[in-house]
Formats: C-alpha cells, sequence, structure tokens
C-alpha cells in the first residue's frame, strides 16, 4: 500500500473519531502532497513516489523542530506542545530511524569499505551514506558520528 493512500486512511479515520489532536496536521499532509504533486506536474513529473512524501514529511517535521526551538525560547509552551503533537502525528509515516549504535557501525564500515582515513573524505563518506541509507539515518546524527571516527 502506497504511503499516499496509508496517510489518507489515517485521515478518513482520524475524522470519523473525530480526533482533533490528529485531522488536522493529517490535513496538512494531504495539502502539502497535493501542492508538491501540482508543482512537480507544471516541471512534467507524473505521479508522487513515496520517496517525495518522505522528503515532504521530513521538511514538515524539520519546519515544527524548528518551531519547537522558538517556541521554547519564547516561553510558549502550548504552542510547543501543539508542535510535538504534530510531529508524533507525522513520524509514523517515517522509516524508522536506526538507533545511534548501528548508526555508528553502518559508518564505520562505510569508512572502512571506502578506506577514508581523513576529514577530506567526509564529503565521500556522506554521499555514500544517503545513497545507501537515506531514510533510515538521521544525517544531524551522522554527521558528528564521522567527524568522531575520522579523527
Amino acid at each position: 500500500m502506497s504511503l499516499r493512500i496509508q496517510i489518507e486512511e489515517k485521515l478518513n479515520q482520524a475524522l470519523k473519531a473525530k480526533d482533533k489532536n490528529k485531522y488536522p496536521t493529517l490535513r496538512l499532509v494531504v495539502s502539502a502532497i497535493k501542492d508538491a504533486e501540482i508543482a512537480g506536474r507544471s516541471k512534467g513529473q507524473k505521479e508522487m513516489t513515496d520517496g517525495d512524501i518522505t522528503t515532504i514529511l521530513k521538511k514538515m517535521i524539520k519546519q515544527r523542530n524548528e518551531s519547537c526551538e522558538v517556541y521554547k525560547k519564547a516561553g510558549r509552551s502550548e504552542l510547543l506542545e501543539n508542535e510535538k503533537n504534530e510531529i508524533e502525528v507525522i513520524s509514523v509515516f517515517l522509516p524508522k530511524q536506526l538507533s545511534k549504535e548501528e548508526t555508528k557501525k553502518i559508518c564505520e564500515d562505510i569508512i572502512k569499505s571506502l578506506g577514508a582515513s581523513s576529514m577530506k573524505d567526509m564529503g565521500k563518506v556522506m554521499a555514500t551514506l544517503k545513497s545507501k541509507h537515506p531514510d533510515t539515518l538521521d544525517f544531524s546524527k551522522v554527521s558528528s558520528i564521522i567527524k568522531e571516527l575520522l579523527n
């Protein structure tokens, strides 16, 4: 079942259950997907893939994480909680992120296979990781792990 269908089914379930914590966020997700689809049509893209949708979801989570930081600094706890709830709803549709230990093991393996030995090789390592594990690694953590391993 495609990711888009899963999201739309969850939206319908939330609407039927009158779950006010989920359906507004799911409507935003469906709307963002439709907006991207319309923009893609003008560029000649036919249909959204699960990868495209995953990219949209990651972007939405990143935006909400940035908002959380702003609300935390401003002391707006009610808005902070709202953003955290939205992150939880959106995260359900993303692939499970690997733990720090699993991420470190993958980084070590890639570094060995590429023969990387200094910070000059970091770009090669990151490119390989992004091509092999685009959805399962948290690249904000990967960067620090690679720096640690190459130093």
